[in-house]
């Protein structure tokens, strides 16, 4: 029971105390890529809660029962980037098999997930925190909706931008950072609602 609860704290510190794109910055490159649109946003945000869970209950086995009992534990990132690489091809290869319309909507956005180093970076915290296997899905599924709904947001406000008038030399990259660093401050508003 105590695991449970402990597991259901880490999972809503990821979303919101502990947001794995706004508290740490990782994923920072498809999030300001990708979140001109919230339609496409969100597909990409739905691809990265089913990869990052998945990947960080893959991880957490082969750490424990791989790295670990050969006392292999150095070679953790290497591990983890083969077994992210491997398992979006996989999903990739079997979504173009059995849902071609789900690939066509989706198939752009599992190549890029390869690349996100939040992805790897929730493998890593999971060793490094020491979090159990319930404890690291919980963790793995939160982070992949902190990090959908930062994207969420921001492809919201950038499509209300569109219509506003910004000066000439913040827009594009600048004014996108600056949103992000405005967002950041207000999810460092939630810092001590869990202790």
């Amino acid at each position: 029971m105590e695991e449970l609860r402990t597991a259901l704290t880490v999972g809503f510190a990821a979303i919101f105390t502990n947001n794995i794109l706004l508290v740490y910055f990782l994923g920072m490159c498809p999030f300001t890529s990708v979140s001109r649109e919230v339609k496409t946003a969100m597909g990409l945000g739905f691809a990265v809660i089913f990869v990052m869970t998945c990947t960080s209950l893959l991880n957490w086995v082969a750490y424990h029962y791989v790295l670990v009992p050969l006392e292999l534990e150095f070679f953790r990132f290497i591990m983890f980037i083969i077994v992210i690489a491997a398992f979006v091809q996989f999903v990739e290869m079997v979504i173009e098999r059995f849902s071609p319309v789900l690939y066509a909507n989706l198939g752009i956005f599992l190549p890029l997930i390869t690349v996100n180093c939040a992805i790897l970076g929730v493998s890593l915290f999971m060793v490094i925190r020491d979090y159990s296997f319930i404890v690291t899905i919980a963790y793995g599924f939160g982070s992949g909706i902190g990090w959908l709904l930062a994207i969420l947001a921001m492809a919201g406000i950038r499509q209300r931008m569109n219509t506003a008038n910004v000066p000439e030399g913040l827009q594009g990259p600048g004014i996108t950072l600056i949103i992000a660093g405005l967002m950041a401050l207000a999810f460092i508003g939630f810092t001590g609602v869990l202790s």
